[in-house]
């Protein structure tokens, strides 16, 4: 039976060491990283079809928006915060067929590489564009279940708990944890 659910609210903090440092007045608006994989075509000498290889999956970019200004933020830019921060994203997602509400969890370690104001209208509300880059680490709860787990240092990747990468850790000596 299909079902359907619905992100109605969000909440980020920007830094899980300080529980008071709450977005959920001035979120405009989150993006979660986009899941895509890397594919190459391959057209082999012998073969009249080519296919596509897949290789791997692209690099995650995560956005943010906020109202106004965010001086803790501006502290965490570029240069003078070279350190990886704890970005977690929480969020309420509606299930329409029993009219529940269900959490939604994302966390990403990364560093705030971008922050781009609006323009300056008199009468209209400023905001601030965000981008966390440099992702190294990227996890996905539904209903407090792990969807995805991704971490570059440990070359692992989860799919429901499933780790994708056993086989070639285990051939190439990646250790379980750094």
């Amino acid at each position: 039976m299909s079902n359907l659910y619905v992100w109605e609210a969000a909440n980020l903090f920007c830094g899980d060491e300080d529980p008071t440092k709450s977005k959920h007045l001035t979120l405009q608006n989150l993006r979660l990283p986009t899941l895509e994989e890397i594919f190459q075509d391959h057209h082999a000498g012998g073969a009249r079809v080519a296919i596509e290889v897949g290789l791997g999956i692209k690099k995650l970019e995560p956005t943010f928006k906020l109202v106004g200004w965010d001086p803790d933020l501006l502290s965490q830019f570029g240069l003078g915060a070279k350190g990886k921060k704890r970005f977690t994203a929480y969020q309420i997602i509606r299930d329409k067929r029993a009219g529940t509400a269900i959490e939604g969890k994302a966390v990403i370690e990364g560093r705030l590489g971008k922050i781009a104001p609006d323009e300056f209208k008199r009468g209209d509300l400023l905001a601030n564009d965000y981008a966390i880059n440099e992702v190294t680490h990227y996890e996905l709860y539904f209903d407090r279940r792990e969807k995805f787990y991704w971490d570059f240092f440990i070359n692992t990747v989860r799919i429901d708990g499933v780790e994708q990468n056993s086989d070639e850790n285990t051939i190439l000596r990646v250790p379980a944890s750094v």
